[in-house]
């Protein structure tokens, strides 16, 4: 069975960091375009930043210059460091394979003013 397990999010203050991370089982990271989104309350969950199997990447005009997506392919590791952070950042973010749907439970990121 797939699993995406993320971690690292918590509570910070407005202008704190994050680094979150995404641990795949196997191997299902190898040669696809990596992700995270999402979801605060009451919003529609939204691409925050995304990475191709090139390293190419893809942000969010609302965290671009803030936020830094990577990966590492022999880890089957991504990451999303988060810095400068802002309330209206606060979500629940999400790991995600977007060519197989494989998304992870989530982890919640909470910044105070």
């Amino acid at each position: 069975q797939v699993q995406l397990v993320e971690s690292g999010g918590g509570l910070v203050q407005a202008g704190g960091s994050l680094r979150l991370s995404c641990v795949a089982s196997g191997t299902i990271f190898s040669g696809r375009t990596l992700a995270w989104y999402r979801q605060a309350p009451g919003k529609q969950r939204e691409l925050v930043a995304s990475i191709t199997s090139a390293g190419s990447t893809n942000y969010a005009d609302s965290v671009k210059g803030r936020f830094t997506i990577s990966r590492d392919n022999a880890k089957n590791t991504m990451y999303l460091q988060m810095n400068s952070l802002k309330p209206e950042d606060t979500a629940n973010y999400y790991c995600v394979v977007p060519a197989y749907n494989y998304w992870g439970q989530g982890t919640q990121v909470t910044v105070s003013a």
